[in-house]
């Protein structure tokens, strides 16, 4: 399965994004609200500057305390994330997400961002490609 199929059986295209000035409360909020566990950091919403995760606030939270609610997503984001193309297989996103140990890739064509795939997604979609190939498999057993 290609990142284009997982994208198209998603659904829903929408990326949140915040600008690198953005206040990381304000990120924070945004995350509840959408009920998501990462937002793409972009000055202009098509260019993929970095990457803020529940996991990066939590880490400075534990860290540093409530003062990193008050500063910027471009101090506390992860720059040049790992991105992936709408042509790239399923297996390699899994793959470097487990080995990067992460949880979000945007999805770029050029350097423009298309989507963002969550490991939940890739997940679902190997999941999903088994199970049709098992009853594949089981048809030709049973000689249909």
């Amino acid at each position: 399965m290609l990142v284009h199929q997982i994208l198209k059986s998603k659904g829903n295209h929408a990326v949140f994004t915040v600008t690198p000035g953005t206040l990381v409360s304000d990120a924070v909020q945004i995350l509840a609200e959408k009920r998501i566990g990462g937002l793409v950091v972009s000055r202009d919403g098509v260019s993929v500057d970095g990457i803020i995760s529940e996991r990066d606030i939590v880490r400075s939270l534990a860290l540093r305390g409530a003062v990193c609610l008050t500063e910027a997503v471009g101090d506390m984001m992860t720059r040049n994330p790992s991105c992936c193309g709408t042509g790239d297989s399923a297996d390699d996103v899994l793959s470097r997400m487990t080995d990067g140990r992460f949880r979000h890739m945007p999805v770029t064509e050029g350097k423009e961002l298309v989507g963002i795939v969550t490991i939940g997604d890739v997940v679902k979609a190997r999941i999903d490609e088994l199970a049709m190939e098992k009853t594949a498999l089981e048809g030709m057993i049973m000689g249909h």
